[in-house]
């Protein structure tokens, strides 16, 4: 089986003042969740589809997914976590509770925020997450990426052509990223921001997706101004 997580459980403090949480801002004519659920909604591959928000906005997502997508029983809402990886631990709990899973069941995780998401990136997710266990999608890095070790000074220009920059979706076996959570430490799980780097610090491959420049994550007023522009263009498909 394959399933989608959607992962919607910040609240964006970096978007700034703002009435709701930035993955229900509008892009367009509708909020920026729906265009990324529809990208999932449109794969007849997922078994089933979780967005996993923030457990007061509940309602909320509910009542704008009916809405836009309508009464759909392969969309399903579940309260996030209070990290990227609580939303995603909370979210395989919902579907183990449903299912029985298998070593050969993936799932595809993504932000919320990146609604410029492809079929393609979807698919080759899937295909190398089934094969190779595990995958993330990426992009080669087109700036100079410097390292300071303190912030006030630079303190390594790492190779350009070696470095890439992480983007989503990221997909894997769903037992085999329960494993190497569970072999992590306290102080590991603490500093997680990224869900491949499970696997990673297991000495677990992870198979290279590539995505496309303009798969953004809206964060900040700007990127928000930047995807209403390639709304516009109508490019990003």
């Amino acid at each position: 089986m394959i399933f989608g997580a959607i992962l919607a459980g910040g609240k964006g403090t970096r978007m700034g003042y703002t009435e709701m949480p930035k993955q229900f801002l509008f892009l367009g004519d509708k909020p920026i969740i729906i265009h990324t659920a529809e990208k999932f909604w449109l794969n007849s591959k997922f078994t089933k589809i979780y967005v996993g928000v923030p457990a007061d906005w509940i309602p909320h997502t509910r009542e704008i997914f009916e809405k836009y997508l309508g009464k759909n029983p392969k969309i399903e809402i579940v309260e996030g976590g209070a990290t990227r990886n609580g939303t995603i631990l909370n979210i395989i709990n919902v579907i183990k509770n449903a299912y029985e899973i298998t070593d050969d069941d993936i799932i595809v995780t993504h932000d919320a925020v990146r609604p410029f998401l492809t079929h393609r990136i979807i698919n080759e997710n899937i295909e190398s997450a089934l094969t190779y266990g595990a995958c993330d999608t990426i992009i080669p890095a087109t700036d100079t990426i410097v390292f300071s070790q303190d912030g006030n000074f630079l303190s390594e220009i790492p190779d350009r052509s070696k470095i890439y920059l992480g983007q989503t979706p990221q997909s894997f076996k769903i037992n085999l990223f329960l494993r190497c959570y569970d072999k992590l430490d306290e102080k590991q799980k603490s500093i997680l921001t990224d869900a491949c780097k499970v696997l990673v610090l297991n000495g677990e491959k992870v198979k290279n997706v590539y995505g496309e420049d303009y798969n953004i994550k809206i964060t900040t007023p700007f990127d928000l101004k930047i995807a209403n522009a390639l709304l516009e263009i109508g490019e990003c498909k």
